[in-house]
């Protein structure tokens, strides 16, 4: 709770920090900011608070997920490099006062025990995102992209307070634990047949939110009209986020409807196991590609929601951790290199832009390898072992028939995920050095670091959670 309170004034105060600091110095509060949060977030540990009515509950799980999404906005703010150089169109106090203030609904949704609460968190964090998205206005790419997340996101938004509003019709109730209990003590024959059908409105509204398919139309042309820093933001503190609430509403609040919901998740997560690692083959875009790839991580970790075991939360935390790491990492790289392309070749997004650049630029070369590495699920780092939690959830639930498609899938994402490593380091390029500044590379070796320590020492991490 300490940390929402800090997050909101340092958000207020960024604003104001713009009238009289340099961008670089912006960025450095900025920085200090999400640091003090993330110390008042570790000091809540071990003990439960309930917050405006029990509406808020601080527990373990809920600081991990909350430590996990400050950890990523800390480095996409390490990694925005100030925003540049460019006065006239970009504005450093602003955007990063936007993305504390999403960064605190994104830990309401992780936090929440009131179904109001998860709403007000949702649209926190979802308005910043359509403010963020559209901040490029010069680029036409950026508004289109802007334009769809705000007409999808409200759609979405409509469905899921549709679907709140059947589940509280039945249960009379917003709490998790009432409607827990209220499922629990009325019999099966005498469940009201609306609450079903708010429980998959529900479903539908927040599956949209973690680009599942076929909720995921609008990642690809959101994420690649969208500033790469604030798509590095959205692929990672909003997944994390969604995940989360996700998992918190279908097993502590349907957990007793288990047999209602579990199984449209187990066909959704193989629907988009299938339909984003296969469209992603076809990506001559890095930033596509990734995109496509986050709605293929979204069928991984819906494996282990549709499994819901006791190790599912720390899976899911384990899991978005290696996951942020290893993005973070790559849009970092994808975003440096398109920037230096920029003006030197036809389409600084694509592959080709990457030729070469193990030469001149090894340590880029090196961490991109890493993150892709785990994104594929590569052994010894982080996604490979986050994948093997997901599959020993899965299996332990006997749900075997997903398992094999997720590993027929994840054949499949080393294809696409090794282009960017065959292009830096096997074709070559007029590439010259890239000049990276200190905080950049910095953060980078921290991520891929990090990457690596969850590859080589997984049960330690694990039990951490």
């Amino acid at each position: 709770m300490t940390a929402i309170i800090a997050l909101s004034i340092f958000g207020i105060s960024n604003l104001f920090l713009g009238f009289w600091l340099s961008r670089k110095t912006i960025q450095t509060f900025t920085l200090g900011f999400l640091a003090l949060s993330m110390g008042l977030t570790v000091a809540d540990w071990n003990h439960e608070y309930l917050w405006f009515g029990n509406m808020f509950r601080s527990t373990n799980t809920s600081i991990n997920f909350s430590i996990i999404i400050q950890l990523a906005a800390f480095f996409v703010v390490a990694f925005s490099n100030a925003f540049g150089q460019d006065d006239e169109h970009t504005h450093p106090a602003e955007y990063y006062a936007i993305m504390l203030f999403s960064v605190e609904g994104a830990i309401l949704m992780v936090s929440f025990d009131h179904l109001i609460m998860l709403f007000v968190g949702l649209e926190i964090l979802s308005v910043s995102m359509y403010v963020l998205t559209g901040s490029d206005k010069r680029n036409l790419r950026s508004n289109e992209a802007a334009i769809k997340y705000l007409l999808m996101g409200a759609f979405a938004t409509g469905i899921l307070l549709f679907g709140i509003t059947l589940v509280y019709g039945a249960t009379r109730s917003f709490y998790i634990a009432n409607i827990a209990n209220a499922i629990a003590s009325t019999p099966k024959e005498s469940m009201p047949t609306f609450l079903y059908a708010g429980i998959l409105l529900m479903l539908v509204g927040m599956l949209f939110k973690v680009s599942a398919a076929p909720f995921h139309f609008w990642t690809p042309d959101v994420y690649d009209g969208a500033p790469t820093i604030f798509t590095m933001f959205m692929s990672t503190v909003v997944k994390t986020a969604g995940f989360a609430a996700l998992f918190h509403v279908f097993s502590g609040m349907f957990g007793g409807l288990y047999n209602t919901w579990a199984l449209p998740v187990y066909f959704i997560s193989m629907l988009t196991l299938v339909i984003g690692n296969v469209t992603a083959v076809y990506q001559q875009s890095m930033k596509r590609m990734l995109a496509y790839s986050s709605i293929s991580h979204a069928g991984y970790m819906l494996m282990t929601v549709s499994a819901n075991q006791a190790t599912t939360t720390s899976t899911i935390l384990y899991y978005s951790l290696a996951y942020t790491l290893a993005t973070v990492t790559a849009f970092a790289i994808f975003k440096i290199v398109s920037e230096y392309q920029t003006g030197r070749v036809e389409k600084p997004e694509n592959f080709q832009a990457f030729d070469g650049l193990a030469k001149q630029n090894p340590l880029l070369a090196f961490c991109l390898t890493i993150s892709l590495l785990s994104l594929a699920g590569i052994p010894l780092t982080g996604g490979f072992w986050g994948k093997f939690f997901v599959f020993s959830d899965t299996f332990h639930r006997n749900i075997t028939y997903s398992i094999i498609v997720a590993v027929l899938m994840s054949a499949v994402g080393i294809y696409y995920y090794f282009k960017g490593i065959i292009a830096a380091y096997f074709k070559t390029s007029e590439m010259e050095t890239i000049q990276i500044p200190g905080l950049y590379k910095l953060a980078l070796v921290i991520s891929t670091v990090g990457t690596l320590v969850l590859g080589l020492y997984p049960t330690f991490v694990k039990t951490l959670f």
